[in-house]
C-alpha cells in the first residue's frame, strides 16, 4: 500500500474543489461508507469511515506498540523494534479479534540533552515527555470510542513509561468508559531465547537474559528472523551474504526461507504469550 503525504497546496485545492458546505465528509459523521472497507488492523491505513464502522461493529480494543531507535550492531537497522512491532502488531490484533492498532510510537525515553555518540543510540525524548505522549495517545483512543487500550513495549526502556501512562489514565477514568493496561508479558525476549534453544533445538550462543550473544553485538537470532519476515533489507541479508557474514551468534541465516520460517514461529510464540496475558487480564477484571 503506497502512502502519499498531501501538501498544504493539495489540501487547499481539495477544499476549494469540494465547493458547498456539506461536501466535506467530515461534516457528515453518519454518512454511509460508499465503498467496501479495507481489511486492515492499522488505524493509519483506514479511512475515518472504516474506523468508525469497525468500532461500531465491536472493534473497541486498541493496541499502542512502542519501539525506539538504537544501536543494533552492523547488520540491523536502528529501528529494529519498530519493524518488529509492525509484524507483531498485525499478528496480535488478528489473534485477539475486534482490535485495531495505533500508529507505532517510534522513539523511546532517555536523556535527549546529553551528547550522544553515533552508534550508541538514536533520537529520543525525555521520560516526562514520553509518559505525557503515551497518556495523550491513550486518552485520544478513549475519545474515539475504544474501551480497552493496551500498551506493548518491545524495548526495555519503554516499560516504566507505559505503566505510568496506564496508571494515570486509570486513575482519571476508573475504568469507565475505558481501561488502560501495560502488558508486561509482551516484553518476552528472554522467553523467546529459551524457546529457540530448548523447544526448537537451535543452539544460539546467547544467554537467555543477555543483551548480546557470542558475536558481542546487540543482535540476536529471534529479532533477525522476525525482521526477515518484515523486509530482508532491514537485516541487510544480501550484503551479509556477499560479505560471508550471514550468521548471528553461531547460527547460519544465509538461507532466507529458513530464517523467515523461524521468524514466523517466533511471531506465533510471542503472539501466544501476549494474547494469553491480555485474556487473563480481561478475566480478572
Amino acid at each position: 500500500m503506497t502512502r502519499t503525504i498531501p501538501t498544504l497546496a493539495t489540501l487547499a485545492a481539495a477544499v476549494l474543489a469540494a465547493g458547498s458546505a456539506g461536501a466535506l465528509d467530515a461534516q457528515e459523521p453518519d454518512a454511509p461508507r460508499p465503498i467496501d472497507a479495507l481489511d486492515s488492523v492499522w488505524l493509519e491505513e483506514l479511512t475515518w469511515m472504516e474506523t468508525r464502522d469497525a468500532i461500531a461493529a465491536g472493534a473497541t480494543t486498541a493496541l499502542v506498540l512502542t519501539g525506539g531507535v538504537e544501536s543494533n550492531g552492523p547488520y540491523l537497522a536502528a529501528g529494529k523494534h519498530n519493524y518488529s512491532n509492525a509484524v507483531m502488531g498485525e499478528a496480535i490484533a488478528r489473534e485477539l479479534g475486534n482490535t485495531l492498532v495505533a500508529p507505532i510510537v517510534t522513539l523511546e525515553p532517555g536523556r535527549p540533552g546529553r551528547d550522544v555518540r553515533i552508534g550508541t543510540t538514536g533520537p529520543m525524548v525525555s521520560q516526562e515527555t514520553y509518559v505525557a505522549w503515551l497518556t495523550d495517545i491513550g486518552d485520544s483512543l478513549r475519545g474515539m470510542g475504544f474501551t480497552e487500550i493496551y500498551y506493548l513495549g518491545d524495548s526495555g526502556g519503554n516499560q516504566r513509561g507505559q505503566q505510568a501512562a496506564a496508571d494515570a489514565l486509570n486513575a482519571t477514568y476508573g475504568g469507565d468508559p475505558a481501561v488502560f493496561h501495560h502488558v508486561a508479558e509482551f516484553y518476552n525476549h528472554a522467553q523467546v531465547r529459551q524457546y529457540i534453544q530448548e523447544e526448537l533445538g537451535i543452539p544460539e550462543e546467547m544467554e537467555y537474559q543477555a543483551s548480546s550473544g557470542s558475536d558481542g553485538i546487540h543482535d540476536e537470532l529471534s529479532i533477525t528472523s522476525i525482521l526477515s519476515v518484515h523486509d530482508p533489507e532491514v537485516i541487510r541479508h544480501e550484503q551479509r551474504l556477499a560479505a560471508g557474514l550471514a550468521s548471528i551468534n553461531g547460527i547460519d541465516v544465509s538461507d532466507l526461507e529458513w530464517t523467515q520460517e523461524l521468524g514466523r514461529k517466533v511471531v506465533a510464540f510471542r503472539t501466544g504469550l501476549t494474547v494469553a496475558a491480555i485474556r487473563e487480564f480481561r478475566a480478572s477484571r
